[in-house]
């Protein structure tokens, strides 16, 4: 990945890190749901994800609050069209959270 690819993905991660899942009070990125974020030619960007269940009924808002998050690098036209893809594999679980949620959401390691 070229150097410049690689300083967009770094903005796009840091955008990430304003959206905070509704339920928990925690950004996604700390919360271990981005998996990926892909960059193509046109550097549209795919971001990768999963939710802490599969019947989270706050899906819909999470992707809305990305492309939310995102939409001031499109206006800017450093990135072109958002998608967001959910997946499942593998599942979430609590050893995906950073120390920072952990700590945050009063999660002991054992």
């Amino acid at each position: 990945m070229s150097e410049d690819k690689q300083e967009l993905k770094d903005r796009v991660m840091a955008e990430l890190e304003n959206v905070v899942d509704p339920e928990l009070g925690v950004d996604i990125v700390n919360l271990g749901l981005i998996y990926e974020v892909e960059l193509d030619e046109e550097d549209n960007v795919k971001v990768i994800m999963t939710l802490t269940s599969m019947g989270c009924p706050l899906a819909a808002t999470i992707v809305s609050d990305i492309k939310k998050a995102l939409s001031e690098l499109q206006e800017i036209q450093e990135i072109g069209e958002i998608d967001v893809d959910i997946t499942f594999n593998p599942p979430w679980d609590k050893s995906m959270m950073s120390r920072y949620a952990k700590l945050a959401l009063g999660v002991h390691e054992s």
